[in-house]
């Protein structure tokens, strides 16, 4: 079980500070907290879009630290968004 901590208004997730968050109406979040790479990834269209690969925690139907694409979470728009920075300490499923 991952611990959720709020510190001069950031979120960390066992003592990593989360860079971004996006959050869905299933009640999935994503919790950015390494830039892994940039690269141009197709997501299942034949047509490549740039993409960034972030390392963090994911909240879906399992809980667990992991690799995820930002433009695959972008491309569920309108049903995934970005969390505003401002929201992330209170962001989150908690236990």
């Amino acid at each position: 079980m991952a611990t959720f901590t709020e510190k001069d208004g950031d979120l960390y997730i066992d003592s990593k500070k989360v860079l971004r968050g996006w959050e869905s109406f299933t009640g999935w979040y994503w919790f950015a907290t390494e830039k892994e790479c940039e690269q141009e990834s197709d997501l299942g269209d034949g047509v490549g879009v740039k993409d960034t690969i972030w390392f963090g925690f994911v909240q879906g139907m399992e809980e667990e630290w992991g690799s995820f694409s930002q433009a695959e979470i972008e491309s569920l728009a309108p049903r995934t968004w970005e969390i505003p920075k401002a929201n992330l300490p209170i962001s989150g499923r908690r236990n």
